[in-house]
């Protein structure tokens, strides 16, 4: 059975403050008074971060920001808002497993847009993570599509909310910093379809009002200029129909900019406004293009209302205590307890002798870049611990044998700060990873916290600490969670959107460099266009993430979904409301969770779908659902979801549409993919 393209996309739910018939004919009535030459300048962009303006005409000048975990402020740009909250990094949002945390995350991130005088947030970023020395993970939500469409749904609502237009980013398959602007990604239509759109068309479906193109070539064409990517892909079978823009610097040919469907090339400094003119005078683009383009623009700032109201209200400045509220929200339900041998949680009064080193005792980590979010009165982990265990704890910078020996607890702080622009190895430096194996070497209850918005290899030590805690970036205020969780008065309840493995040459991305190549640092290769393009060929397929791994019987470090509390939980009583269900019907799906354990904790269920009998090769597993449940020591819970056929269905690249197949299908329940508790089997018909 063909089920519907996307190419209908259900009504979204945010409506626009002025309907799309009314701003099409007030973008007509604007355009009729635009020279071309003031279209040619509003299609291009102004100082940096803008969209020209004409304010005689009532088109407002409107600036952009980066970026999806908070406000990245330029201090070179006039604005008014002189603090954001740091929160979280995204990725560590996408570890709780919490759509609406998203929301509020998002929310609060839009509500300082307007506070600031900010039209768009260049943001939700949501490329995936297919390897995990993308240097750009950080502010991505994870490895597998569901997750990362479920959270975007949530967070482009929470910044639409606020009257800020949400940017997805960046349309498509930019899924590495390496030479970025000359990476030629090579994804087949069923891979972009099942596994790198969900994303996007979740973030289309909830109302977004901008889409940023990526630097990448996507099989030959660079996206920002390609109109199989913009027209055919992005508009015609995701169905947008609001403003495309440019990275920055990412595009080259004028002629092609404008034929793409694309509408605005940033920051404009170079191709359309140099040579927009001179192609309109040899007749190779017409002003019927051009007036597409600009009537795309003031369409989209029409409609949220743009040009109705100022940006910039005030009254939002007094919102960042709950902000950082929500962040630290975040960070309590985000943070990931990886392994544990009972060192955990470590009480306050325990009167044990407690060791803390490491890099990140009084530096907040954060991810560089575009997404680099400084915060406001951040909290270093030094004095969180220090307030936390008093007497308690010393902090020794470089701890002798001897003192690493005679403490009781050794905390360990480590990790990587990881940057938009080049990709970092997998393995920590050298000395870290000595550092590292010392310790845990020295002392067997060593706690290592590790900071990062990506895996690192941990094969080396991984075995010998007590405990392992995932802290990501923790934002301005996160270091307060992380001391909770240690000390046990938070239990940890956040979960890998990633699979960790045991060594790179495991990883479905593995072999992207090409030959003679190895990694750089900085930002001079990254605007280095005489290197030659190179093909990274997603070789995998839909075998990304836990597929891989799953389908290649590798077993990683740390598999997709997992993450430890301070209790336990059970699975019991998977029910079905039908065990052959009409492809045109639905099934509830039931179970049980059950806290075996003395303290309240929360469990993140998770179902996923397997197809053993498809044409075609489909992974082991697939995540079809998750919820979030709460429990009191004792308690138990019913969770229930729904499945119709699009839970069962893959792309068939024949007929270019979704396709569920009437035959047995496999329902797994657990904790993780690698934790499945309750099975049960399915016939579609």
């Amino acid at each position: 059975m063909l089920l519907p393209t996307t190419i209908t996309l259900a009504e979204p739910s945010f409506k626009t403050p002025v309907s799309s018939d009314v701003a099409e004919q007030r973008a007509n009535a604007l355009l009729a008074r635009l020279t071309v030459a003031q279209k040619l300048q509003l299609i291009s962009g102004h100082n940096s971060f803008f969209i020209k303006g004409y304010p005689e005409l009532g088109i407002p000048e409107l600036y952009m920001s980066d970026a999806t975990g908070g406000v990245n402020i330029r201090r070179n740009l006039s604005t008014a808002l002189e603090k954001s909250t740091a929160f979280p990094n995204p990725l560590a949002l996408a570890a709780t497993w919490n759509p609406a945390l998203a929301y509020r995350y998002a929310h609060s991130i839009g509500e300082e847009c307007r506070a600031g005088g900010i039209a768009f947030l260049l943001g939700p970023g949501m490329n995936l993570y297919r390897h995990a020395q993308a240097g750009r993970n950080f502010e991505y939500f994870g490895e597998d599509p569901l997750l990362s469409a479920k959270m975007i749904e949530r967070y482009v609502a929470g910044v639409l909310d606020t009257g800020t237009i949400p940017t997805l980013k960046h349309f498509l398959a930019n899924e590495t910093d390496h030479y970025r602007r000359t990476s030629n990604s090579i994804v087949d239509e069923r891979t972009l379809h099942e596994i790198y759109l969900p994303p996007f068309r979740a973030g289309i479906e909830a109302g977004a009002m901008a889409v940023m193109t990526s630097y990448n070539l996507l099989n030959g064409e660079w996206c920002g200029q390609s109109r199989s990517v913009i027209t055919e892909l992005l508009r015609e079978q995701l169905g947008y129909k609001w403003l495309v823009m440019t990275d920055w610097w990412s595009v080259w040919d004028a002629q092609k900019i404008i034929e793409s469907g694309q509408d605005l090339e940033m920051p404009g400094e170079k191709f359309i406004k140099a040579d927009a003119d001179r192609l309109l005078k040899a007749g190779k683009v017409t002003e019927v293009q051009i007036d597409r383009m600009a009537r795309s623009i003031l369409r989209t700032c029409i409609a949220m209302g743009l040009h109705d109201r100022p940006v910039q209200d005030t009254y939002f400045l007094e919102k960042f205590p709950e902000h950082e509220q929500v962040a630290l929200q975040t960070a309590r339900e985000g943070i990931v307890l990886l392994k544990n041998d009972g060192v955990l949680p470590v009480r306050r009064e325990s009167g044990q002798n407690i060791l803390f080193t490491g890099r990140y005792a009084q530096h907040l980590p954060r991810g560089l870049g575009a997404a680099e979010v400084q915060g406001y009165d951040p909290v270093p982990l030094l004095q969180e611990l220090q307030d936390t265990y008093g007497a308690q704890l010393h902090f020794v910078a470089a701890p002798t044998d001897e003192e690493i020996r005679a403490a009781d607890i050794v905390f360990l702080s480590t990790g990587t700060e990881d940057s938009e622009g080049w990709d970092r190895p997998f393995a920590l430096p050298d000395a870290e990873e000595q550092r590292i194996q010392r310790i845990v070497g020295l002392n067997p209850r060593t706690v290592v916290i590790v900071n990062t918005g990506s895996g690192i290899q941990m094969t080396g030590w991984n075995d010998r600490a007590a405990a392992v805690v995932w802290a990501w970036y923790p934002g301005q205020i996160g270091n307060r969670a992380l001391a909770e969780i240690l000390c046990g008065e938070t239990n940890p309840s956040g979960k890998l959107p990633i699979t960790i493995e045991r060594r790179f040459e495991d990883s479905p991305g593995f072999g992207y460099l090409p030959a003679g190549e190895s990694l750089y640092v900085g930002w001079d290769q990254d605007n280095n266009m005489s290197h030659p393009v190179t093909r990274v060929v997603y070789q995998e397929g839909v075998f990304i993430g836990y597929r891989w791994y799953e389908q290649k019987q590798i077993a990683p470090l740390y598999a997709f979904g997992h993450g430890l509390s301070y209790t336990t939980f059970a699975y019991s009583d998977l029910k079905l409301s039908e065990f052959v269900m009409p492809l045109e019907g639905r099934v509830s799906v039931e179970f049980t969770v059950t806290n075996t354990g003395l303290i309240a904790g929360t469990e993140i269920a998770q179902l996923y779908v397997r197809d053993t009998h498809a044409p075609l090769p489909r992974p082991p597993k697939e995540l079809k659902a998750f919820s979030r449940v709460s429990l009191q020591p004792g308690e138990s819970r019913v969770v229930r979801f729904r499945l119709t056929a699009k839970e069962f269905a893959y792309w068939d690249v024949a007929a270019h549409a979704w396709r569920a197949d009437p035959r047995d299908y496999t329902l797994l329940v657990g904790g993780a993919s690698d934790r499945i508790a309750l099975e049960a089997k399915l016939t579609l018909q």
